[in-house]
């Protein structure tokens, strides 16, 4: 296949093309789904798929490099080509896209004299290093070696992020040394600022909205005349905070409007195709005035849900491209969904007999960030003995990341969270009682100046305005819970972990109801499926069939607060988010 840009239009194979995508990323949906959703992608009319790639995830550990399972770039684009799709491929090194640190990995803040997304030496060293094993995977899947792979994205969003066009410029390069011989382009925002700071010679401009075409090109026509037109991210829904008011939904009458309008005027992918699951800690956050934490599903209200379900947004879409696209396939159905019934648990693991079990204490003076610890996503204990008797002692946090409990002797005694107006809690304590304070990282921030913020406990502890020395902290990824020792009761209601059994005996994705719990996360056959809280808008967990064998299955719960009745789950058919 030859892609190529020529004057204001794409060409594939000699003759002009319009393309029509959508998004769909590989590392929030299990491999054994994308041929479906390519399938579906081709009934819709389209002809194109797009993905972001994660660094944080393929090196989650700095050095050490991983393709396989969820992030097995290599089958994802191989099963794109055997549906008939090109691939649309953003690397990043930044992506957003609502996910832990924006797709860069924690480790980075450690690195001294570290400044992201800019010319600094010490970043520009890492991220080339990521880049080239990354270019290892793709290249053999370019267009221009046979394969389906069309264009790749320098950076993403810049233009709403800083100024460095030098850095760019290098990015531009490094892609081309790299054998990168494809089309590549940037996308910003349609402001002329945007367009100013983030776009540079040698790349396509395309675009990011959800509405109003004609508006939204002004500044781009003024600037690029003579280019196509593309929207990279045509917006047709939102993603979820906790604590948001409900699920965030948008018309499908008028998104299908938008599409139409952005045909006639040129090229689109939609955002999202299928928004897929947050697996795991990494859902990300936004940070402005407030933290903003996402939600484990990424639903987005897409054109197909979470578990890729068609919606009347998909039916309304598929009747607009039906004008350009001519006859399509039929919709291949979804698949099935199934509820198990409740689930009692009855195996106990109390957080605080088990810290030795999970970590190894590091003794420091005064309590340092999760990432000073080499730790970098989960929870972080910090723990130490009270050298006196307090009553009503105020205990003042410098920073949180980004919510603390604080434990006496194994009882809760108060919450900070980065949010409140004061980050204290009063305590009372006799000489010699255990102080430990839980830290959760919620996620990283994935946009704007707030990105580096680290998490856990950042600067001194003060109790009644004195500083508090002799600590030892316990780092909790929450990645290896074999070593918990259980029990058949519960001698705390909160920091406890908690599983039980259920038998399969049909395969199906089926969502996981928690109604007596508070906030924690769940784990099914030693998979995360991803945190759960009960401020909601979200009410239920995706299970996806892939993580589930027939026969015998186990479910193991964190809950960090508080079991409100029974120690019962439930599976069931449909999802609720809020």
């Amino acid at each position: 296949m030859k892609f190529e840009i020529k004057g204001d239009q794409f060409y594939k194979d000699g003759e002009p093309v319009k393309i029509i995508s959508g998004a769909v990323h590989y590392f929030r949906n299990m491999p054994g789904t994308w041929r479906d959703i390519f399938k579906k992608m081709r009934a819709l009319g389209c002809n194109t798929v797009e993905t972001y790639c994660v660094w944080n995830m393929h090196e989650k550990k700095m050095g050490e490099f991983d393709f396989s399972g969820i992030l097995d770039i290599s089958r994802f684009l191989r099963t794109a080509a055997e549906e008939g799709l090109m691939v649309i491929v953003r690397p990043g090194p930044y992506i957003c896209a609502e996910w832990e640190f924006g797709g860069l990995p924690w480790w980075l803040q450690c690195c001294e004299g570290m400044e992201i997304r800019c010319s600094n030496p010490t970043y520009m060293k890492y991220f080339e290093r990521y880049l080239e094993k990354l270019f290892e995977v793709v290249r053999p899947f370019l267009c221009t070696n046979g394969g389906p792979v069309i264009m790749l994205q320098c950076e993403n969003e810049y233009g709403y992020y800083g100024d460095d066009k030098e850095y760019l410029k290098h990015l531009y390069a490094f892609y081309k040394d790299s054998g990168i011989d494809v089309p590549l382009f940037t996308s910003d925002g349609t402001g002329k600022g945007n367009l100013l700071d983030g776009t540079i010679p040698g790349c396509l401009s395309t675009l990011n909205f959800g509405s109003r075409v004609k508006e939204n090109f002004a500044a781009h026509d003024e600037l690029f005349p003579d280019s196509p037109k593309m929207c990279m991210e045509m917006w047709n829904g939102w993603f979820d905070a906790w604590g948001d008011e409900k699920h965030h939904t948008t018309s499908a009458k008028d998104y299908a409007a938008v599409v139409d309008d952005m045909l006639k005027k040129g090229s689109l992918n939609m955002y999202m195709f299928i928004g897929g699951t947050n697996f795991g800690f990494t859902s990300g956050a936004n940070h402005y005035e407030k933290f903003a934490p996402d939600v484990t599903s990424y639903d987005y209200d897409a054109l197909l849900t979470e578990c890729g379900d068609v919606t009347e947004k998909y039916f309304a879409v598929r009747d607009v491209i039906k004008k350009y696209a001519g006859d399509l396939p039929d919709v291949p159905a979804d698949r099935p969904k199934k509820a198990y019934g409740k689930v009692r648990l009855t195996a106990f693991s109390d957080l605080f007999d088990n810290l030795d079990n999970l970590s190894a204490p590091v003794h420091s003076d005064v309590p340092k960030c999760m990432e000073d610890y080499d730790a970098g996503y989960g929870y972080i204990a910090y723990r130490t003995r009270l050298s006196r008797d307090y009553d009503n002692a105020c205990l003042t946090f410098e920073s949180v990341g980004d919510r603390a409990q604080v434990f006496i002797n194994r009882s809760l005694a108060g919450t900070v969270y980065v949010n409140d107006e004061k980050l204290e809690a009063v305590f009372s304590a006799k000489e010699g009682d255990e102080m430990t304070i839980l830290c959760e990282n919620m996620g990283r921030a994935n946009f704007g100046p707030k990105m580096m913020r680290k998490k856990g406990i950042a600067g001194r502890c003060l109790i009644d305005g004195k500083i508090h020395f002799r600590w030892e902290a316990y780092p909790l990824p929450m990645e290896n819970l074999g070593s918990l020792c259980y029990s058949g009761e519960c001698a705390h209601e909160n920091a406890v972990f908690l599983k039980g059994t259920f038998r399969v005996s049909e395969l199906c994705d089926t969502f996981l109801r928690l109604d007596n719990f508070t906030k924690g996360f769940a784990v099914i056959n030693g998979f995360n499926i991803g945190r759960y809280w009960s401020i909601g808008p979200q009410r239920t967990l995706y299970v996806p069939s892939s993580l589930l064998k027939k026969g015998e299955n186990e479910v193991l719960i964190f809950e960090s607060d508080r079991i409100a009745g029974e120690a019962e789950i439930e599976f069931c058919s449909a999802p609720e988010l809020g």
